[in-house]
């Protein structure tokens, strides 16, 4: 039959402590249960492994032979424990970020700053994301928070992962500064005063255009799309150039110089910008805390607006 490894442990230690209530103690039984334990190993084996005496107990040679084997599990359940420690503490410093760039560069500084403060010997790292990967990158054990953002639907995680919702980033049309729309900045939009516009947008089969043209269509127009790109800075840039007008995030906009935006009247388009995590962070606490973190920090930007 298999021979069991608390046994052998348990000979190890009666064999190194010397008694039968000392091995007891320390595997925290009572000197009862251990009694039971080794009458029961003995049953097992066919032979007596334990000889007790009024000064402890020592063992047979049959109980010397497994004893040895233990010491080994002895061995390794200390190495066992030490390196689970060592994890433990290290995954308690550890956070590792993910976030798409307009996030990385408004909502991540200040929470990181506070962060570093609270937290000085944090062990950070911080990677660049595309949105569609954040929730993968989390659910894989990869990343402890990825920022990430959404168009009309949230993301579904896994049953392991919790997806929080920090900010809702509504789009403006930026156009160039001396366009004949541009002269009331501080008056909402409606759309459907751009349906002979020149537009830039965002690549065909991003939900972002999705929603667009999904926007457009319900304000009875088809946009006229001169240059697609995948990147929000590219298309201020190319406003700037006077070719055409642009749906931009407002946590994107980067104020190029030539280019004015105007909010758009409901319906109003926008993306939602959550934060992922793990639903168990015991072993990660650092990652509550950056939570609570980006909650104020978006907070704090959505009073602005």
């Amino acid at each position: 039959m298999p021979i069991d490894p608390g046994q052998l442990r348990l000979l190890a230690l009666i064999d190194r402590l010397g008694s039968l209530s000392a091995a007891a103690h320390a595997l925290a039984l009572t000197p009862a249960a251990v009694t039971q334990q080794v009458a029961k190993a003995e049953r097992d084996h066919r032979t007596t492994l334990v000889v007790r005496g009024p000064r402890g107990a020592t063992l047979t040679a049959a109980g010397a032979v497994l004893a040895r084997h233990g010491r080994v599990i002895e061995e390794e359940a200390e190495l066992a424990a030490t390196a689970l420690a060592a994890l433990l503490g290290h995954l308690a410093k550890r956070l590792r970020i993910g976030a798409f760039q307009a996030a990385a560069r408004h909502l991540l500084p200040p929470a990181l700053t506070a962060l570093r403060h609270r937290h000085p010997d944090a062990d950070l790292s911080i990677v660049d994301i595309s949105s569609t990967q954040g929730v993968d990158e989390v659910a894989a054990g990869r990343l402890d928070v990825a920022v990430i953002a959404a168009w009309d639907a949230a993301p579904m995680p896994p049953s392991h992962v919790e997806v929080h919702e920090l900010l809702r980033d509504p789009l403006v049309v930026v156009l160039p500064d001396d366009h004949p729309l541009a002269a009331e900045p501080g008056k909402a939009l409606r759309l459907d005063l751009l349906r002979d516009e020149a537009w830039v947008t965002i690549e065909s089969g991003h939900d972002a255009r999705t929603q667009f043209d999904r926007v457009a269509a319900d304000a009875g127009f088809v946009p006229q799309v001169r240059f697609q790109t995948q990147s929000y800075d590219v298309a201020q840039a190319l406003v700037g150039t006077g070719i055409g007008v642009a749906l931009v995030s407002r946590l994107a906009l980067t104020g190029v110089a030539g280019t004015t935006h105007r909010e758009l009247e409901a319906p109003g388009l926008h993306r939602e910008l959550y934060a992922v995590a793990p639903a168990d962070t015991t072993a990660t606490p650092l990652v509550a805390a950056f939570l609570d973190l980006l909650h104020d920090v978006a907070g704090d930007i959505a009073t602005r607006w």
